[in-house]
């Protein structure tokens, strides 16, 4: 995977980032969801390095980036935390403004990012998600069967970690395969789920990304409703992409809720499940790549 890519480790907020690059272009940061790594990209990576110079590292938490011990107010995983190891390890190659595509819990913190940096995203996609707070506010009984996760992973540790821990690649695999419209890992490359799984056969690893969650049921909500309440909105350019038979599919008008959250937003949905990069490379990179262009 990312041949010609460059790898190395630097320096994020708190964090040691594992980050791959190539392309020389404008700068575009391409940011992964749970459970996965940077690996996710590798088939849309290499083709947008012919336009941009790309930047794809693991998140905190995630893959052969650092996990740093979590505090009880849950700061050490929020996104904005998370948003800040992007900025620094941005600015470390040399990127003072820059687009951001995220997928999944990468979204998540592209989103904050745009939030909190204005003057630094540049134009923002977001794919297969919907903010933190329309998720906790708009669960009802049969969403909250379908997001499951979501209330499970925020339990306090050491519970979520113990029973994951007891088959971590079992539950992986399981989860990845869950949430793809074929129900099964067709879609995802021998040396992606190769990486996916090495990270979460690491204890520390597996209590890092219920980290990620008890995040986004504390700190992370609390930070949209802050800003929903300022009237503050996203300024730039923005892209929702999703799946059609992902789980935000089945909710409110997606575009519509973005409306609530962005000044200028567009978007469309994919023939997928939730991983809508590697279930349909070709219509998400002609859809990313329109956008970036406009």
């Amino acid at each position: 995977m990312f041949e010609n890519f460059q790898t190395r480790i630097l320096k994020g907020e708190s964090a040691e980032i594992f980050v791959r690059t190539a392309g020389d272009g404008p700068p575009l940061l391409l940011l992964h969801g749970y459970p996965q790594t940077g690996a996710m990209w590798h088939e849309l990576a290499p083709k947008l390095a012919e336009d941009y110079s790309v930047v794809v590292p693991d998140l905190r938490g995630y893959g052969r980036s650092s996990a740093p011990a979590n505090d009880e107010e849950n700061l050490a995983y929020s996104k904005r935390v998370m948003g800040r190891d992007m900025l620094a390890l941005m600015r470390a190659l040399g990127h003072e403004r820059f687009m951001v595509a995220g997928h999944d819990r990468g979204g998540r913190v592209a989103y904050r990012m745009a939030l909190d940096n204005p003057d630094v995203v540049t134009k923002l996609a977001v794919l297969d998600i919907v903010p933190v707070a329309e998720v906790w506010e708009r669960m009802d009984a049969a969403a909250a069967l379908k997001t499951y996760h979501w209330p499970f992973f925020a339990q306090p540790h050491p519970m979520p970690e113990t029973l994951i821990g007891a088959d971590p690649v079992y539950f992986l695999d399981h989860t990845i395969a869950s949430w793809t419209k074929a129900k099964d890992l067709s879609a995802f490359g021998e040396a992606a789920m190769a990486e996916y799984r090495e990270s979460f056969r690491r204890p520390a690893y597996v209590e890092a990304s219920c980290n990620d969650y008890r995040a986004g049921a504390t700190i992370d909500w609390r930070l949209d409703r802050e800003d929903r309440e300022a009237g503050r909105k996203i300024g730039c350019p923005t892209l929702a992409l999703w799946g059609a038979a992902g789980i935000p599919a089945t909710g409110a008008d997606i575009v519509e809720i973005w409306r609530g959250w962005c000044e200028n937003v567009t978007g469309q949905p994919i023939d997928a499940g939730h991983f809508i990069v590697e279930e349909a490379p070709e219509v998400t990179l002609a859809a990313l790549s329109h956008f970036l262009r406009s």
